[in-house]
């Protein structure tokens, strides 16, 4: 009875509801537009850097140019995994379609190694092969498209961190390595045009490759971890422990697993209570716990709490529980 009535003190909502919640939904628009907002200044800056390197014979800035047209493939990506991403549960996806966010943005790192490799190759062709100088006003077009993608790196950085999107961070990176090859071209351009030898442009464009070869490799590190459902940051688990240990009844918690899909994430949690307590109590107390830990706890689509007795466990686990219950539970939840 005490607990029945500690629990009535807690909203009890269906425990199958796994929608995303509108804010969420308002965030992941944000970043469809940021998506946007990259194709279309990407794809400008391509046309641009591609047609003033092939007439100012820099093949530094045409691979800065080809480099941008592979960012509008990847934001092109990026914004149709995040489409499906947010797409609501269904018969076949009972989970939500939230994997499709990491799956872009492994492509979008697989798309960056492929650049660098092309540009490297590339680049060590004309070294070997002689060709003209490049033309002194194309350095006007990197100077102006530096700072562009800079700042488009930094906001679309900047939403992905808001939605913890895996995608818009690999786009992020995307832009930022535009910005670093058009960089390296505006100094092998100078370094060319000083000294009188075109290779330095050539040389530019080679130096630039292993910084886009390392952002690539970093950026697909990231979604293939989440794809095997590694465990997110210890934080979040934490505080899903604290909020489920100061739900009544509960004397602890055994086991906490987490794992991120796409924009939220899925709990896994074992909480003790009393052996004596009845089916519907135990009910109650789990759907009090998976409440609590939704309501409290940022982002987190749905739980599904495991109810043990303390009884069975102290018999069958007795070092493992004692263990956890002096590590991590507040002594008012510790069992006697």
């Amino acid at each position: 009875m005490v607990v029945r009535e500690m629990l009535q003190m807690t909203e009890i909502r269906d425990n199958a509801a796994m929608g995303d919640s509108p804010t969420t939904e308002q965030m992941v628009e944000g970043g469809l537009r940021s998506s946007l907002l990259g194709i279309v200044i990407n794809l400008s800056l391509a046309l641009v850097k591609c047609l003033t390197g092939l007439l100012g014979h820099s093949f530094a800035l045409l691979a800065d140019g080809i480099e941008s047209f592979l960012d509008v493939i990847s934001s092109t990506v990026v914004y149709l995994g995040l489409r499906l991403a947010i797409k609501p549960p269904d018969r076949d996806h009972p989970y939500g379609h939230g994997k499709a966010d990491p799956i872009a943005a492994a492509a979008v790192g697989v798309a960056m190694i492929a650049a660098a490799v092309g540009i490297a190759v590339e680049s060590i062709t004309l070294i070997r092969t002689p060709h003209k100088l490049p033309q002194a006003y194309t350095l006007w077009v990197l100077l102006s498209v530096v700072p562009i993608k800079a700042l488009l790196s930094r906001y679309v950085s900047g939403v992905s961190r808001r939605i913890e999107s895996s995608a818009l961070r690999g786009d992020a990176w995307h832009h930022l390595s535009d910005a670093v090859v058009s960089g390296f071209a505006f100094v092998g351009i100078s370094a060319a045009l000083w000294t009188r030898d075109p290779t330095a442009d050539d040389w530019a464009a080679l130096c630039a490759a292993p910084i886009i070869l390392l952002g690539g490799w970093q950026q697909l590190r990231r979604p293939v971890a989440e794809l095997l459902d590694t465990a997110p940051t210890p934080e979040i688990g934490d505080q899903v422990r604290q909020v489920a240990e100061a739900v009544p009844a509960v004397l602890g918690v055994e086991k906490c697993f987490v794992r991120k899909v796409g924009f939220r994430y899925y709990v896994d949690l074992h909480v003790v209570v009393r052996g004596e307590l009845t089916v519907r109590e135990g009910h109650l107390i789990a759907h009090a716990v998976a409440d609590q830990v939704r309501q409290q706890v940022a982002k987190v689509a749905e739980v599904l709490v495991h109810i043990e007795p303390e009884e069975e466990l102290l018999v069958s686990h007795p070092q493992e529980l004692m263990a956890e219950e002096a590590r991590e539970a507040p002594p008012s939840s510790r069992l006697l």
